[in-house]
C-alpha cells in the first residue's frame, strides 16, 4: 500500500485530485492536509469523506513541526503538493502571506520529505504543482515551454517561481526525487467565486455587473479541472524524476471573448433573450502588472506520457455552467461564509 500526502486537497484543483486518487487507487492511503483558509472547503469532498482509504488533517504547511510529525507517523511514499495561496489580486494587497505559504511552506515539506526518505529514496516521489504565471507574459505569438526563462510579474507568481527553484534545488543538492508541473488557467466545478468564471456565472445569475479588467484583451489558456487532475495522476505515476511538464488546454481565449461566450451559454441555460446577459458586462480599471498573454505548449506531456485534454472548451463550459446552476446552494454557502462551519459540524473541531 502506498501512503500519499496531498496538500491543499480541500481547494478547487486539490479536491478533484483527492477524489480521483481515493476512487481510482483504493489500495492507497490518502491523507489530505489543508489549513481550510478561505478557499478550502470540505464540502467539495463529501462524496469521499467516509472512504476507508482517506483521511483529512486540518493543518498548515507553514507549521514545520506538524509537517514533520505527519511524515513520521504516516511514512509517506509520495507527496502531491497543491497547497498555495493563488489569487493574484490578494497577492498584490498582501504579499507576505504568499511568501509564507508558497515558499516557506514548500520548504517545510521538502525538509520533511528529505529527512524521512534520506535512507531510501527509491519508490518515493515529491510532486510540486505550479503555474504558467511563473513564465511572465507572452506577446501575440509563441508558447511557454518547459525551458522558457522565468519572468514572474506579481507577488503570487514570484512566490511560485521561488518554490519551483527550491524544489529543483533539493533534487540537485540532495537527490530528492521530484517532478514539477506548470499549468494554465483551470475552470470547472467547485471553484471559489473570486475567480473569473464562477464570479461571472454568479453575477449573471443575480443580474449583477460582470467586471472585466481593462478592455478584456488579456489572453489565457483554459483547461478543464478534471483534465488537470488526470494529468497530475499521469505525471505522479509516470513522470521522469527531475523533469518539468507543462499542462495546457490548447485553448486560448481573450477575456472579453470568453465572457461573451459565457453570456450566451447562460442566456440559453436560464431561458433569457439572446444578448441579455451581455448587458451586464462592466469594464473596470486594469489590474496592476496584468500579464497580456499566457499560452502553454503541452507537447512534452502529450508525447512522452500520452496525456491530452478530453473536452472541447464549449463542452466544458456548458458542463461548468450546468454544475453551478444545479449547485446554487453550494455557491450561497460560500458567499455567506456558512461553508466554513462544515469542518466544525463534521469533525467537532478535532
Amino acid at each position: 500500500m502506498k501512503n500519499i500526502l496531498i496538500t491543499g486537497g480541500a481547494g478547487f484543483i486539490g479536491s478533484h485530485v483527492v477524489r480521483l486518487m481515493v476512487n481510482k487507487y483504493p489500495q492507497y492511503s490518502v491523507v489530505n492536509l489543508d489549513a481550510l483558509t478561505y478557499a478550502g472547503n470540505l464540502e467539495n469532498l463529501k462524496d469521499v469523506e467516509y472512504k476507508t482509504n482517506y483521511e483529512f488533517v486540518k493543518g498548515d504547511i507553514t507549521d514545520a513541526k506538524l509537517v514533520s510529525r505527519l511524515f513520521a507517523t504516516h511514512r509517506f511514499d509520495g507527496v502531491i503538493h497543491l497547497a498555495a495561496e493563488s489569487h493574484v489580486d490578494r497577492s498584490i494587497s498582501n504579499p507576505l502571506e504568499f511568501i509564507n505559504t508558497n515558499i516557506l511552506g514548500t520548504v517545510n515539506l521538502l525538509n520533511a520529505a528529505r529527512m524521512e526518505w534520506k535512507d531510501v529514496m527509491d519508490g518515493k516521489r515529491f510532486y510540486h504543482i505550479s503555474t504558467d504565471e511563473v513564465y511572465g507574459s507572452l506577446g501575440e505569438t509563441g508558447l511557454f515551454t518547459e525551458t522558457t526563462s522565468y519572468d514572474p510579474r506579481s507577488p503570487y507568481s514570484a512566490s511560485k517561481a521561488s518554490s519551483d527553484h527550491l524544489v529543483r534545488a533539493y533534487y540537485h543538492t540532495y537527490g530528492l526525487p521530484v517532478v514539477i508541473s506548470n499549468c494554465s488557467n483551470n475552470y470547472g466545478p467547485n471553484q471559489f467565486p473570486e475567480k473569473l468564471l464562477p464570479l461571472a456565472i454568479n453575477n449573471i445569475l443575480n443580474n449583477k455587473p460582470i467586471p472585466v479588467y481593462g478592455k478584456g484583451e488579456n489572453i489565457r489558456d483554459w483547461l478543464y479541472v478534471e483534465d488537470h487532475a488526470v494529468a497530475i495522476d499521469t505525471i505522479f505515476h509516470n513522470g521522469k524524476l527531475g523533469e518539468t511538464y507543462n499542462i495546457g488546454g490548447i485553448n486560448e481565449w481573450k477575456n472579453i471573448d470568453l465572457i461573451h461566450l459565457l453570456c450566451k451559454v447562460m442566456d440559453k441555460a436560464l431561458g433569457r433573450a439572446p444578448g441579455a446577459s451581455e448587458q451586464l458586462i462592466t469594464f473596470v480599471k486594469d489590474r496592476a502588472g496584468h500579464d497580456q498573454r499566457y499560452a502553454i505548449d503541452s507537447s512534452k506531456l502529450m508525447n512522452e506520457l500520452g496525456w491530452k485534454p478530453s473536452l472541447q472548451f464549449e463542452e466544458g463550459l456548458e458542463k461548468t455552467v450546468s454544475w453551478y446552476l444545479e449547485n446554487q446552494n453550494w455557491m450561497k454557502r460560500i458567499l455567506s461564509g456558512e461553508y466554513e462551519s462544515y469542518y466544525q459540524d463534521q469533525y467537532g473541531g478535532r
